[in-house]
């Protein structure tokens, strides 16, 4: 029989983090590791395992500064323009390159350029003082001084500098070793299949492995990725039992919750100690902190005292929850063991540009993307699903919400942990409003032309993004809002928000036409049910798939609804919705919805039909101060440029006519 699964319950983070590394104490399962010797050159990012104290001075001998003239500071005193001094050539005066050690009596040197040889003599027009243009023996380091402590993790200039002091060797702490055990019958890897096509409905890709790996790795780490196990105990401990022998530190990645077929924490319970199985923390609740009994070892990886047991983790299989809580648990451990504490991450304090709500019993880490605009720094939530890897993709910076907190109001000032330089976030476009795909293909090209610069996308919906305009919290919105009373795109918006100077508003906006696009039905490869037209979202067996509120695809096909006399409630689906275009292809794709209202790049995206149904403008709005503003000049050069329009007009469905021209100043 085995152990019975632990059961999972929640504790505050503070409190696991304080019971998991007191249990790795007491089993003295975190002390640092042994040295080992390496030559010099090899030691580049390694952790010093002792001081470094300097053999030889550095130079080790009076050297001179300059190419030019050695001499005694007191052969020059008096020497002016009208009364210069001429000193013997090899009697007083040595002529000497940089770096030549100083003749015995010499104490200064000239430099060449201010000496006028004359046969076996120079002339001077001026004294110098004592040891002027020379290095003297010890000026960057005297021997037996401290060149590098103890636990510093080496730079190229440390490197140098032990070289200079006479190490050709250094005492450096053994690499910590991470097994990753990657567990669920579902997982495949991508590259043990023949191509992407070989995936089959219930395949998961591992990738997890690559990732908690590859921060391992950025945290000085030696990794070993072991092959997906399926889901079974006996399989699941014997791999993790064999990974305790040569690793410091083993991840079991996924099964970490407590149903059927979640072993993690009772493989972790047998192998030693279960000390906490879950923590209050969105994402990655159900993360399983653990010492292993110590084991006889394969190999002579001991720390540096006898070591009584091993720190094991078991980390969700959610890839979100899986990189966040590998970086918020594993990191300090693995500093720990190179005598190191975690670099703090820089902070700032931003606004949110729209409410979020948390719950009330969990610690929220919130994924953010970031902007300067104007005078302020704006953070946008970017998706919080467990499973989203584009979350950390697209992330900024980190917001904590703390437990037993609702969440945070639009607006509200929240502090940010920074997952980029700041300087990068300042050099950020922000752009919030409707989707389309050309944004993509608009955020590449000016990275490559501009690798200084970014654009950042957040999709919200047409109306959503002249919101943000209004308050202030993006550079740019993309919107295709039809009035339906003149058939004009976004004037009549613009002037009810009180964007324009017409109504009201001190700046007023730029509106920049964008694309002409098409919009129609994306259905299934062949149209098996034959939908021509929205006429057919009345038939009983046609499921749709919406877009959100204020979207400009939804009010678009409100209005094309209404003209037909379709009411909402006749549409299996209406009110199933959609951020984005490729969201709404992807529930097409995937079988959940036989057709939803979208434009024909996101259908050849996804391999579908389109049926094409309407034309409409989608624009760029943007404030005036940024219009003409240095940071938006690279990107507006972008939009008119012969390569941008040609990218986008490949994708089709498109129509890049007068693309970046002014259609008004409002």
């Amino acid at each position: 029989m085995h152990d019975k699964t632990p059961y999972l319950h929640d504790i505050g983070l503070d409190e696991a983090v304080r019971a998991w590394r007191e249990a790795l104490v007491q089993s003295d399962a975190l002390g640092t590791l042994a040295s080992q010797s390496l030559p010099v050159a090899e030691c580049l990012g390694r952790v010093t395992a002792a001081p470094v104290w300097a053999r030889i001075s550095s130079p080790h001998y009076h050297a001179s500064a300059m190419d030019g003239y050695a001499v005694a500071a007191e052969d020059t005193a008096g020497a002016t323009e009208t009364r210069p001094k001429r000193l013997v050539i090899g009697e007083q005066a040595w002529y000497v390159d940089t770096g030549d050690p100083m003749p015995a009596r010499a104490n200064a040197v000239i430099m060449v350029e201010e000496v006028q040889v004359s046969g076996a003599e120079i002339e001077i027009i001026a004294s110098v003082p004592p040891w002027r243009h020379v290095r003297p023996m010890g000026e960057d380091i005297v021997a037996t001084q401290l060149v590098l402590p103890s636990n510093h993790r080496l730079r190229p200039a440390d490197l140098g500098a032990a070289v200079g002091c006479g190490h050709t060797r250094l005492a450096v702490r053994r690499q910590p070793r991470v097994a990753i055990i990657p567990t669920g019958t579902e997982l495949v890897r991508l590259d043990a299949l023949s191509g992407p096509e070989a995936l089959k409905p219930g395949d998961i890709v591992e990738y997890n492995s690559i990732v908690l790996g590859a921060l391992a790795e950025e945290w000085g780490c030696v990794v070993s990725r072991l092959d997906p196990l399926p889901d079974d105990f006996e399989l699941i401990r014997a791999a993790a039992a064999v990974a305790l022998e040569d690793h410091d530190l083993v991840v079991i990645n996924a099964g970490s919750s407590a149903g059927s077929e979640d072993f993690t924490a009772r493989v972790i319970a047998s192998l030693g100690r279960v000390v906490v199985h879950g923590i209050a923390i969105r994402p990655g609740h159900p993360v399983v902190l653990g010492v292993a009994h110590d084991r006889p070892r394969a190999s002579d990886l001991a720390r540096q005292s006898s070591g009584q047991g091993k720190p094991i983790i078991g980390i969700p299989g959610y890839p979100a929850s899986a990189a966040m809580t590998f970086d918020l648990l594993a990191k300090p451990v693995i500093y720990a063991m190179q005598g190191l504490l975690p670099p703090e991450r820089p902070q700032v304090v931003a606004r949110l540009t729209q409410k979020v709500y948390s719950g009330m019993g969990e610690d929220e880490f919130l994924r953010v993307t970031l902007g300067q605009v104007g005078e302020q720094m704006v953070a946008t939530p970017l998706q919080r699903g467990a499973g989203v890897i584009m979350s950390l993709v697209r992330a900024d910076g980190i917001v904590r919400l703390p437990r037993f907190s609702e969440g945070e109001h639009a607006g509200a000032a929240v502090t940010v942990e920074l997952l980029r330089p700041p300087e990068a976030v300042r050099n950020t476009i922000v752009s919030i409003g409707s989707h389309d795909m050309t944004l993509d293909l608009l955020a590449d090209q000016l990275r490559r032309l501009h690798p200084e610069l970014s654009l950042a996308s957040s999709n919200v919906g047409s109306y959503g993004g002249l919101l943000a305009l209004q308050r202030g919290e993006a550079h740019l919105a993309g919107s295709h809002l039809l009035d339906e009373e003149t058939g004009e795109y976004n004037i009549r918006t613009i002037h009810e928000l009180g964007l324009s100077r017409a109504s009201g508003h001190a700046d007023g906006v730029v509106l920049l036409r964008f694309l002409g696009r098409v919009q129609g039905l994306l259905v299934p490869a062949g149209n098996p049910q034959g939908i021509a037209d929205l006429q057919d979202l009345v038939r009983p067996e046609i499921s749709f798939i919406n877009r959100q509120r204020g979207a400009g695809t939804r009010v678009l096909l409100d209005f094309e609804l209404a003209k037909r006399g379709i009411k909402r409630r006749q549409v299996r689906g209406y009110e199933r919705q959609e951020y984005t275009h490729l969201a709404v292809a992807a529930a097409v794709a995937s079988g959940t919805a036989s057709c939803g209202l979208g434009i024909l790049a996101a259908a050849r995206a996804l391999h579908l039909d389109f049926v094409p149904l309407f034309n409409e403008q989608y624009d760029l709005v943007i404030p005036r101060r940024f219009y003409h503003s240095e940071l938006l000049a690279p990107l507006l050069a972008v939009v008119r440029s012969v390569e941008f329009a040609a990218t986008v007009d490949a994708l089709g469905g498109y129509d890049t006519a007068g693309i970046g021209q002014v259609i008004a100043e409002l």
